[in-house]
């Protein structure tokens, strides 16, 4: 269940990207400027070109997501399915009861302002 403070907390990551954006686009712009016009007697840049220069890297290189050899990946996926194979049906099942259980606690907050607005209504 969605409720609408949910979606107002996604709303609040839209400035923090901007910012981070911006932030990553004006230290590339000063290293840029500190070092290129030096090394390679290269012409300094403003700040919209340091971050076209980012898009253009992104559009070159990729925007797939680069983790460690450690998180994620098949082999965490083999071990995960090796673990579910090797369990009772019993304990198969508790198992993902717990695995449900820890998912709701973090939404746990969202779910208490719901009921807590039911009940309001239906007090009235």
């Amino acid at each position: 269940m969605n409720t609408m403070y949910y979606h107002r907390k996604k709303f609040f990551f839209i400035p923090l990207i901007i910012a981070g954006v911006a932030l990553f686009a004006y230290v590339t712009m000063l290293l840029w400027n500190a070092l290129l016009p030096e090394v390679f007697n290269l012409a300094t840049i403003n700040f919209w070109q340091a971050a076209g220069l980012l898009i253009l890297t992104r559009l070159l290189f990729g925007f797939g997501h680069h983790r460690g050899r450690n998180w994620g990946g098949p082999r965490m996926d083999s071990d995960f399915r090796n673990k579910i194979k090797s369990m009772s049906p019993e304990e198969r099942k508790e198992f993902f009861k717990k695995m449900h259980y820890n998912r709701e606690m973090w939404h746990r907050g969202c779910y208490e302002k719901e009921e807590l607005e039911k009940e309001v209504k239906s007090g009235e």
